[in-house]
């Protein structure tokens, strides 16, 4: 299974904000599209990050009295790990695994066509082996004219 078999389930509507958003104006974002992730760009719309809740958190406990005053610039991931529509899921589970990062942009000719969580991974991996396994136990039972 690739990536594009993901986004063709779930769509590759992404969310994203600007470097110099407030990191409270962020939150909101988080909460009323319900995402664990935003990618971050610039007044052009060029990809330089991508922020998730738990940097906007170590944020704000580095610099507790910032809190009303933080942008997002300030504790986004700027070194992203990106994947294409052709990578195949095992190789992106062990890079998100490898790299402990919950959420990987991907990239087609450098444009950016979606975003896949590991529970999109996880999620299409486990339908793939229910199928599979209920193809194998119909088999065994003779379900299938020989």
């Amino acid at each position: 299974m690739k990536v594009q078999d993901i986004l063709n389930e779930k769509g590759t509507r992404v969310i994203s904000t600007h470097e110099e958003t407030l990191l409270v104006d962020a939150m909101a974002l988080f909460f009323a599209n319900k995402v664990g992730s935003l990618l971050v760009v610039d007044k052009y719309d060029k990809i330089l990050g991508i922020v998730a809740p738990n940097d906007v958190l170590k944020g704000i406990h580095n610099n507790l009295d910032g809190i009303t005053t933080m942008k997002v610039k300030e504790v986004m991931v700027s070194d992203l790990i990106v994947a294409t529509l052709e990578d195949d899921l095992d190789y992106i589970q062990n890079i998100m695994t490898e790299n402990r990062v919950r959420h990987i942009p991907i990239l087609e000719k450098g444009d950016l066509v979606g975003l896949v969580s590991i529970g999109d991974v996880v999620k299409a991996q486990m339908t793939e082996k229910n199928v599979e396994n209920r193809y194998l136990k119909d088999y065994i039972e003779g379900k299938y004219p020989a």
